[in-house]
């Protein structure tokens, strides 16, 4: 399966402003890609590109006052297939987990394991570890949050989604997150593309999506709270322990939106060669 994904994001700087972006997929797509996926900006200069602690493709770019349009579009092939489905994956003690994992226990900005660490033990206590423990929570979490665009905000954390009982899909990983975590099951966030695709279509404008991985059964594993089921042609652009390690734009100064579209739909086969004209002009 060939999905056509991208987006068209511009803004007005009141300033002179630097800017770190996450904004193309995890460097492990890179043989997945049937064109090249350029990130093309109307002013302003990129300084770096690096691959950052979580293994995230970052680009730095200082921008001038004024307007600024990003945009960029490719086409990923994927396998077509939902979200693996393991229901024998076991929950590992904490001491025999990998070193690398340990981080996905801890608290962090947006997932305060102290404040729900009793409701996390009182509700999911008695349901074995592993794939059905992970499930339990995304269960609890589906049905405990009202999904509401309205209601978004950036500064919501884990307790306080649990608390309003809504939010958004970052909302809803951050609360399944902090609660495998306080269960001592590692959980990072994961963020990028998931289209309409094999579910009925949203009439919602597309946006970025929000999921999460768990460490059970030796690997890494897909969950989604607030989707609740297996999904098709899921394409991450980054990962980390909350949203603040995988914000797709930080801006080191005032910013204001004035544009934001973002693409993801199956698409016709094309050549097996890449393509390395981008789609997307910047007229």
């Amino acid at each position: 399966m060939q999905i056509r994904f991208g987006f068209d994001i511009s803004y007005n700087l009141p300033a002179p402003t630097a800017m770190v972006l996450l904004l193309n997929t995890r460097p492990e797509y890179g043989p997945q890609l049937l064109m090249l996926e350029d990130l093309r900006y109307s002013c302003g200069k990129i300084t770096e590109t690096f691959i950052d602690s979580f293994g995230n493709r970052a680009t730095r770019l200082q921008a001038p006052a004024g307007s600024l349009r990003l945009s960029l579009e490719s086409i990923c092939e994927v396998s077509g297939d939902p979200d693996p489905f393991a229901p024998a994956a076991i929950q590992h003690e904490v001491s025999s987990l990998p070193a690398d994992t340990l981080q996905f226990l801890l608290p962090s900005r947006y997932c305060e394991t102290d404040r729900l660490g009793p409701l996390a033990w009182n509700r999911f206590h008695h349901i074995s570890g592993g794939w059905a423990r992970v499930q339990a929570v995304c269960d609890y979490v589906h049905g405990h949050i009202r999904f509401d665009y309205q209601q978004a905000r950036a500064t919501r954390t884990a307790y306080e989604t649990w608390a309003e009982q809504v939010g958004v899909c970052r909302d809803f990983t951050h609360l399944a997150i902090t609660l495998c975590r306080c269960l001592n099951i590692p959980a990072r966030y994961a963020t990028g593309y998931l289209g309409d695709i094999g579910v009925r279509a949203d009439a919602a404008p597309m946006d970025f999506s929000a999921w999460f991985e768990a460490f059970i059964g030796g690997r890494w594993h897909t969950f989604d709270a607030r989707h609740n089921s297996a999904r098709i042609g899921r394409i991450v652009m980054a990962r980390g322990r909350d949203a603040a390690d995988a914000a797709l734009i930080t801006t080191f100064g005032r910013h204001f939106l004035n544009h934001f579209k973002v693409i993801t739909e199956e698409v016709s086969p094309i050549n097996n060669t890449k393509i390395n004209q981008p789609v997307l002009s910047m007229a």
